[in-house]
């Protein structure tokens, strides 16, 4: 089941607080972003924020989970995602762990004989 655009724009206006939030859609789900850096993804209706140490002590009591088979361990945020300030310092403090997002590299063209 993907998920439906009603959710994600609910999620993205619940964390609107934390910085500019904006979200992609990759293969049917959505990568979230905050400032630019991706914090999240939200699958199959669920919201999955991408681990980090002060998250978790923010969070308290975690739950970890998949966003899909073979992904690395998220956090599930279940019920309070519906409590806007709340997710959105969550987002704020994982958006402030999480490394700078690097520039891409440009894609080396082979010489034409």
């Amino acid at each position: 089941m993907a998920t439906d655009k009603d959710f994600i724009e609910f999620i993205a206006d619940q964390m609107s607080d934390a910085g500019k939030i904006t979200y992609r859609k990759m293969f049917g789900e959505y990568a979230v972003y905050c400032d630019g850096k991706v914090v999240a993804l939200v699958c199959d209706n669920k919201l999955f924020v991408k681990p980090t140490e002060n998250g978790k002590k923010f969070i308290g009591d975690v739950i970890e989970a998949p966003p899909y088979p073979g992904a690395k361990m998220n956090f599930l945020i279940e019920e309070k995602f519906e409590e806007g300030p709340w997710l959105s310092e969550l987002i704020r403090i994982t958006a402030e762990e999480l490394p700078e997002t690097k520039p891409k590299k440009k894609g080396i063209k082979k010489k034409s004989k």
